[in-house]
């Protein structure tokens, strides 16, 4: 039975058993385990994580191909297409309750932890402890910290990520109307503003660690900021790597203006990449 034989009988493409998966889980695994032997100093943790990055290049490579391979040969059809659309939905999903279990992390933070400890029924035990954010270090300390200006790099980075949101818009526009170039130019200008945006956040980074002596150690204030925007930073990675395969993909002559499902799915993540810096932004530098 061929393709077209294949979906006219009503059956669903069920692809053959696949190593992929295995070799990703153990990359991740080897990532793991050597970024926290990293954190603890072990010497070898360095070979560890390249191992692990490597692994999970290897992965990426093989199933991305593997899938891409299936689509051009008409596997996927239209229950497998809604099936793409609503694994995607769900995976969005997942990623806005664990953003916002980290952002309820700073929310308790501030608007329960810090006004408890101020009042005076904790007086007494911590006659000095002034309920502000940021948390000052202790004056016996003897490294203190200064919190993030809004207005700077990170207000910088919320101009590109918002000129990308809208150079990925015009660049869908192009491939709903057949202009090639157009998409082309749009995907191009989209994944190259988000490298630019972690560029500046490296600056910013590397400025807060030597210059403002804001480190993970550095209490409530400098756990939450490095929790949220790197986890942030990494998603920005990923879609900037999601947009690059599309964008290698549209030069090979990949979709038009009825079959383009892989494009809507990076739109959807960069756009909710997007929103959740704007919350950032917000909550995380100017309040």
């Amino acid at each position: 039975m061929d393709i077209r034989e294949h979906h006219a009988a009503g059956q669903y493409f069920v692809p053959a058993p696949s190593r992929w998966p295995a070799l990703g889980a153990a990359a991740l695994f080897c990532l793991g385990l050597g970024a926290a032997l990293a954190v603890n100093g072990v010497g070898w943790s360095g070979w560890l994580l390249l191992a692990g990055g490597l692994a999970l290049l290897r992965m990426l490579f093989g199933w991305f191909g593997d899938v891409i391979g299936e689509n051009q040969q008409g596997r996927y059809q239209g229950q497998e297409s809604m099936s793409f659309r609503w694994g995607m939905g769900w995976f969005i999903f997942s990623e806005v309750m664990l953003f916002g279990a980290f952002f309820g992390v700073l929310f308790w933070l501030r608007l329960v932890a810090l006004p408890t400890l101020g009042s005076l029924d904790y007086k007494w035990l911590y006659p000095d402890f002034s309920p502000s954010w940021p948390l000052l270090t202790a004056p016996q300390a003897m490294v203190s910290y200064q919190a993030m200006e809004a207005w700077g790099l990170p207000a910088l980075n919320t101009l590109i990520l918002l000129s990308s949101g809208a150079t990925l818009t015009w660049a869908h526009w192009g491939l709903l109307q057949g202009r090639r170039r157009q998409l082309q130019r749009g995907l191009l200008f989209t994944f190259s503003l988000g490298g630019l945006f972690l560029v500046l956040q490296a600056i910013e980074y590397h400025h807060a660690w030597t210059t403002q002596h804001l480190t993970l150690s550095a209490g409530a204030y400098g756990m939450t900021f490095y929790m949220l925007t790197g986890l942030h930073g990494l998603h920005v990675l990923l879609g900037s790597i999601i947009l690059l395969v599309v964008w290698l993909r549209v030069l090979r002559g990949h979709f038009d203006h009825q079959h383009h499902f892989a494009f809507e799915a990076a739109a959807w993540y960069w756009h909710f990449v997007d929103v959740v810096w704007l919350l950032l932004f917000v909550l995380v530098y100017w309040l």
